[in-house]
């Protein structure tokens, strides 16, 4: 049951300190174990991509979204589509005799395929699921959601009452309840990923109501009272984490109006409610598999795949996302009852998803672990050791695939009808899961519209790049990740030989992983106007 969560970021749950009440995760992470050193690739599909492959997202083409239309003849890293012979989780566990079914978001394939025979390579059917019901792009509509079934897009739902996180499960306890009853015996795998807590924020209102009074106190409070919560939660936090300042250009709390404070408190609610509201989604398929038996002998995988997002901007999306907020707080202050409804399409203030990270500076699409840390929560009931405790094993999202597999007893094959399969970066984590002394992974690259980062032990090493620059003027920063958890403090000028070992590492990695090593993205709006506005704010 692999469970991908969106845009949450990493102390937005209950299990890692979160004011947000999360009781269905947080029973997974009291029988599981929660990691504190997962890192993702800082935005949905490149960490889909990896997280299905095992590979690094620049080897299987997909370091940024999917292209409307690929170029045949690229054979880059941005082409933006899956190699045919980049062997996916799916299809490795139908090989293997499992029933496999994704459900909700996908976002792995090129805009122009539309699910007909001929144009539909890289839809979850001929990518090694059995049966797909979810949304092919990165964002819908929680209410009215664009739909597919199979290869086929079915009509948008306009029925009272409808969402889709309930949807999703829905359809996912039919569809393992159905298999089971006409194929006794077979194991099933689950590929969840809601849309949640991906913008639009939606959710019904009791679920936002609960959280009225909470978020008035402010980003910067609450911040602190987080950080306070996960310091007090044993091998969360190392004893000597600090918490960053608040990010560059995020306004304090207190130099809000009156206005701009209700408002915003409220978009915070909406989120925490969505949020909520897809635990208890994930707390129904629980006890779904607790009452046939099943819950036992499933291996439980809760993920997100970045950290909190900033898209919005200081003053949040109202109407419609990715669009310019044109409303005043006083205008949204009068129409705050329709946050949450099929009125609005809102994402909430950049400065929110500070809190989300806490206690990690930056945020999604961000080098820094803002952009790539998240929580990690896999459980197995009766067969994890130590359960309920914080690994600190370093990990990457790519990790994952192989460990699964593993786990159901197969593994990524290096050859499938002749043709060599693209074999995984990832390891198998089913060590740590055994012994929580067990060694993890001790190198990682990163790279993103050319801000990069290399992690090596103890050391972390991050360049942030401006599009169109040379790559020789970017910015490095170091931190030592022994005693500086969080990232707060730049060492570059004090270990300057260690950076340059970092820099020739990151580029001795590169060459492994992706091609080209390092580039800039084409100059498309795809990628430089997806998220409403250009590839990072300048630091």
């Amino acid at each position: 049951m692999l469970i991908v969560l969106d845009d949450v970021g990493f102390s937005d749950l209950g299990p890692y300190g979160s004011e947000i009440r999360t009781p269905a995760i947080s029973s997974l992470a009291n029988e599981g174990v929660r990691f504190n050193r997962f890192d993702t690739k800082a935005i949905c599909s490149p960490t889909r991509a990896s997280l299905l492959t095992g590979c690094n997202p620049q080897t299987v083409r997909m370091a940024d979204l999917p292209v409307p239309s690929p170029d045949p003849a690229n054979t880059t890293k941005y082409r933006g589509e899956l190699p045919e012979n980049a062997r996916t989780l799916g299809q490795v566990l139908k090989d293997a005799g499992y029933f496999t079914a994704a459900f909700g978001k996908w976002h792995l394939a090129p805009g122009k395929e539309d699910g007909k025979p001929g144009n539909n390579a890289s839809w979850p059917l001929q990518r090694g699921f059995d049966y797909f019901y979810g949304f092919a792009a990165g964002w819908t509509d929680q209410y009215h959601p664009n739909l597919v079934e199979g290869n086929s897009v079915v009509p948008v739902p306009m029925r009272a009452g409808y969402h889709l996180s309930v949807d999703l499960v829905d359809r996912a306890i039919a569809k393992i309840s159905g298999n089971k009853t006409a194929n006794p015996g077979q194991p099933f795998f689950t590929y969840l990923a809601f849309g949640a807590g991906h913008s639009p924020i939606q959710v019904p209102r009791a679920y936002i109501d609960r959280y009225a009074g909470v978020y008035e106190k402010g980003w910067d409070v609450l911040r602190q009272e987080r950080f306070n919560r996960m310091q007090a939660i044993p091998g969360l936090l190392p004893p000597t984490t600090k918490l960053p300042a608040r990010n560059t250009g995020d306004r304090a709390w207190s130099d809000l109006t009156e206005d701009e404070q209700v408002v915003f408190a409220r978009f915070m609610a909406t989120y925490a409610g969505f949020i909520e509201h897809t635990d208890e989604q994930i707390g129904r398929l629980v006890s779904h598999l607790k009452s046939t038996g099943d819950y036992d002998n499933t291996v439980f995988v809760v993920l997100s795949d970045n950290g909190a997002a900033n898209e919005a901007g200081q003053v949040g999306a109202f109407e419609r996302l990715y669009w310019p907020n044109t409303l005043t707080p006083a205008q949204m202050r009068a129409r705050l009852d329709e946050l949450g409804t099929d009125k609005t399409q809102s994402q909430y203030q950049r400065p929110w998803a500070m809190l989300g990270n806490t206690p990690f500076r930056r945020y999604k699409l961000w080098p820094h672990a803002g952009g790539v840390r998240t929580p990690l929560v896999l459980s197995w009931a009766n067969r994890i050791a130590s359960p309920g405790t914080v690994r600190q094993q370093y990990l990457d999202v790519s990790d994952l695939a192989p460990t699964l597999a593993e786990l159901a007893g197969t593994s990524f094959p290096t050859a499938v009808n002749g043709v060599a399969q693209i074999p995984v970066a990832g390891n198998s984590i089913e060590p740590v899961l055994r012994d929580p002394q067990a060694n993890g992974r001790d190198v990682q690259f990163f790279e993103m519209r050319g801000n990069r980062a290399i992690t090596s032990g103890k050391w972390k090493a991050v360049a942030i790049h401006t599009y169109g620059q040379d790559f020789s003027k970017d910015r490095w920063e170091l931190f030592d990740l022994a005693n500086d958890f969080a990232e707060s403090t730049n060492v570059a000028a004090v270990y300057p030989a260690k950076l340059e070992e970092l820099k020739q590492l990151w580029a001795s990695e590169a060459a492994k992983y992706s091609m080209p090593a390092l580039s800039d993205p084409p100059a498309s709006t795809v990628y430089l106007n997806d998220y409403g506005d250009a590839l990072l704010e300048t630091p």
